[in-house]
């Protein structure tokens, strides 16, 4: 039986004070297996980007901790969250992020560098559709395009954990459904564990593991038994 690889226990997080302070998460519970598809579906306001910041080390929880295969965050200095993020993480943002006066293979170059174990950049360029585009620049691209360089940038990394926030947010329904699909294959091929925030509730129809949200706290915790593949989503 494969160990929990990330563990979330009793986090809590609110912001603002007194009568302006609001409880964002409200002691939230779950566990995610090593190499699995995990989606946090809800609605706006739920929690959800505020949890994914907390995962990435970007945010720190009032109390409660993450842990990741067995460290806690809680116990990491700023350096220590530094390589953490660096070697552990890699993102997948709604909004793309490349730099602009750097071609395809140099976007996903950065990520390598990040990475004392990358991947192949070349590999990650053909895995992704991307060979025939890597001396373009960003502004030369499309959004689809755009989204494929951010999940080589991550992915390149060889991260333990691939963190999606709405990676579809910004585009079209066919376009969603091959970037999907491309993170769907990188899951499969890498074994990297993935972390996808959406509030499209089709997506949970291609994950492992479905984690519902409702105003700070894990309203559904449960496996997928019927996982069906990003090409057969329908919405």
């Amino acid at each position: 039986m494969r160990e929990d690889f990330l563990v979330i226990r009793d986090l809590k997080k609110s912001f603002g004070t007194g009568e302006a302070r609001q409880e964002v998460l409200r002691g939230m519970n779950f566990s995610v297996k090593k190499g699995e598809f995990c989606v946090l579906l809800g609605p706006s306001g739920s929690g959800k980007s505020t949890l994914l910041n907390i995962i990435g080390g970007i945010d720190t929880p009032d109390s409660g901790f993450v842990s990741i295969n067995g460290d806690k965050l809680k116990d990491m200095d700023e350096k220590q969250l530094t390589i953490y993020r660096r070697k552990h993480l890699g993102y997948v943002f709604q909004m793309y992020n490349l730099i602009p006066n750097l071609n395809v293979k140099e976007n996903i170059e950065v990520g390598a560098y990040l990475s004392d174990n990358p991947l192949n950049v070349e590999e990650v360029l053909t895995t992704l559709g991307l060979q025939e585009h890597k001396y373009k620049y960003p502004n030369q691209l499309s959004g689809g395009q755009q989204q494929r360089v951010s999940i080589g940038r991550a992915v390149v990394k060889n991260p333990d954990i691939l963190m999606c926030d709405e990676p579809t947010g910004a585009l079209d329904y066919k376009t969603s459904k091959e970037i999907l699909s491309l993170i769907e294959e990188c899951n499969k091929k890498y074994g990297n564990t993935v972390i996808m925030v959406t509030h499209n509730e089709a997506i949970k129809n291609m994950s492992d593991h479905i984690i519902k949200l409702r105003d700070g706290v894990v309203r559904k915790d449960e496996l997928n038994e019927n996982k069906i593949t990003a090409a057969e989503l329908d919405w």
